[in-house]
C-alpha cells in the first residue's frame, strides 16, 4: 500500500518581479518518503524550497502539510508545524560551537531544555559529538553540512528540505552525505526533500523524483526510471 502524501503541492506558482520562478509545479511526497527535486540552475528548485516553507510568497496554488493548507503561514509558524529548511550552504553560524549552533535549532520548542534530542543528533553525527565544543569555522565543509542537517533536526520536524547539500563538496563527501540521508530516513522514518544539481547522486539514494525546467515539473516518477531514462537525462539532468 502507498504511503499517503505527507506533502502536497497543487499548481503552485511564485514570482520574482516580472520572472515567473514555478509554474503550477504540483507533487505529492509520501510520508517516510526520500524524494529529490532535480534540474539545471533557474529550474525553480530553490523558490519551490522557498514557497513551501512561507519564505517567499505565492501568486497562485495551495501547500498541504498532513491535509492541512499551510500556503500563507509565515516561515516562523512553518517550523513549529514540522517544516525544516536547510538552505544552500547549510548557513550555520561559524563563530558559534557545535553545541551553541545545535541548541539553536531547538529553541523554539516548549520541551527545549529536553536533552533527549541532542543526545540522538549526537548519535547519528558521531564527527559533531568529537567536536561539541568546537566553533563551526574549525569544520570541514561536510561536517558543517552534518551540522546544519542536526541543528534541523534538533525542532523535531516531520519532513526535512535540503538545497543543495553537496554544494561545494568532494565526491566522496557527497556520497557520504547521500547517504547519511538515506540512513536518516530508514532509522527515523523521516520524510526528506532533496533538491540537487547532482542529479546522478540523488537519484542513487532517493525513492522518487521531480525533474524542473523553467518553473514546471517536465519529469517525475520512481528515482530508478528517472535514472534509466535516456531521454530525461540527456536532456535534463546533464549527465
Amino acid at each position: 500500500m502507498t504511503a499517503a502524501p505527507l506533502l502536497t503541492v497543487e499548481g503552485l506558482s511564485a514570482s520574482y518581479g516580472a520572472v515567473r520562478a514555478l509554474d503550477g509545479v504540483s507533487l505529492a511526497i509520501p510520508a517516510g518518503g526520500i524524494c529529490a527535486v532535480l534540474g539545471a540552475n533557474g529550474a525553480g528548485k530553490t523558490t519551490l524550497l522557498r514557497t513551501v516553507t512561507g519564505l517567499h510568497p505565492s501568486s497562485s496554488g495551495r501547500v498541504l502539510l498532513d491535509g492541512d493548507d499551510i500556503t500563507r503561514l509565515p516561515a516562523e509558524k512553518a517550523i513549529t508545524r514540522g517544516l525544516a529548511h536547510v538552505p544552500e550552504g547549510g548557513g550555520v553560524i561559524a563563530e558559534l560551537t557545535v553545541e551553541e549552533n545545535l541548541r539553536l535549532g531547538g529553541l523554539w520548542r516548549s520541551d527545549r531544555r529536553d536533552r533527549s534530542t541532542f543526545t540522538e543528533v549526537m548519535e547519528l553525527f558521531p564527527p559533531l559529538a568529537e567536536r561539541r565544543g568546537k566553533t563551526a569555522s574549525t569544520l570541514s565543509g561536510g561536517e558543517r553540512q552534518m551540522l546544519a542537517i542536526g541543528r534541523a533536526l534538533m525542532g523535531r520536524p516531520r519532513i526535512l528540505l535540503l538545497d543543495e547539500p553537496s554544494l561545494g563538496l568532494a565526491p566522496l563527501v557527497t556520497r557520504q552525505i547521500f547517504g547519511l540521508l538515506r540512513d536518516l530516513r530508514d532509522r527515523t522514518g523521516l520524510t526528506v526533500v532533496l533538491v540537487e544539481q547532482n542529479a546522478a547522486g540523488a537519484l542513487a539514494v532517493t525513492d522518487t523524483g521531480f525533474v524542473l525546467n523553467q518553473g514546471r515539473v517536465v519529469a517525475e516518477g520512481a528515482s530508478s526510471e528517472l535514472l534509466s531514462d535516456d531521454r530525461t537525462r540527456h536532456a535534463y539532468l546533464g549527465f
